[in-house]
């Protein structure tokens, strides 16, 4: 170990001055990445589809003292992909992180569900981010200095669910295996790409299994019992992995999925 890391072990997760891209960006997670990207030195660059909801991010991020670009466009098509890349490129320089934190579900039993509501899931969870990471992908292989790409997977890629989540599972498991194969594609490259798969945590989709109340307490309870750590999570909890992942500190992981879950898919 060099005598510089030894000296500042901090040194290791200093993204100040990198250039990330972050899809899905007025999200639950999306944003928390945002923030947390540029409060850390990071220029940031947010895609999304919602115009209203994409300023009031790059407000909060531009208060964290990070220089921001915004792109209003969702991740769906080979050409708008090119278009959040070339914002990047001519407004920072590059390319240096990638966060992929565009996702969607639709609850429903597969009996009942519409073949078009499962495409859907598959088309904004994987085919969106297989586009991106392509596009950001060949940026940075042209740049030549390595990077980090950062995709949302769940714990529901690797277990199942019994209340109708055949499309998200089935996303989430497709997400597990790009960053699988990617990671060993682009292993030698200097580029990572790894996945954070959570469990519940608070969002304004998942908000009511906070509250105290007779429904909202018997599901938490019953949740609760598969959760080591015994409680849900909290978006500070998806911080640390975040960051974690977009720094000099994960070099040598790549085609990882690291859950943030309090131990759910541990037991």
């Amino acid at each position: 170990m060099s005598e510089g890391i030894l000296k500042n072990p901090l040194s290791l997760f200093d993204v100040r001055g990198k250039t990330a891209i972050v899809t899905g960006a007025t999200g639950a997670f999306g944003a928390l990445a945002a923030k947390v990207l540029a409060g850390a030195g990071c220029n940031v660059v947010l895609a999304a589809g919602g115009a209203e909801a994409l300023k009031k991010v790059a407000a909060e991020c531009q208060k964290l003292g990070a220089k921001v670009e915004t792109v209003n466009l969702r991740p769906n098509s080979p050409a708008n992909c090119d278009k959040i890349v070339q914002a990047a490129v001519q407004n920072c320089g590059g390319v240096d992180i990638l966060v992929l934190a565009a996702g969607i579900n639709k609850v429903q039993k597969i009996v009942d569900q519409k073949p078009e509501d499962f495409a859907e899931v598959m088309d904004v969870n994987v085919t969106q981010s297989w586009l991106m990471a392509r596009a950001a992908g060949r940026q940075m292989l042209k740049q030549g200095r390595g990077g980090k790409v950062i995709l949302m997977s769940s714990a529901r890629g690797l277990l199942g669910h019994p209340a109708g989540y055949t499309a998200y599972c089935a996303s989430k498991s497709a997400i597990d295996g790009i960053t699988k194969a990617l990671g060993c594609e682009w292993g030698d490259t200097g580029i990572t790409v790894n996945a954070i798969g959570p469990t519940v945590f608070r969002s304004p989709l998942t908000g009511w299994m906070y509250e105290d109340n007779e429904r909202s307490t018997a599901v938490r309870k019953g949740f609760l019992a598969r959760v080591p750590k015994g409680r849900l999570g909290e978006p500070e909890d998806l911080a640390g992995p975040l960051l974690f992942l977009a720094s000099k500190a994960s070099d040598f992981y790549t085609g990882h999925v690291l859950y943030a879950d309090g131990g759910y898919t541990a037991g």
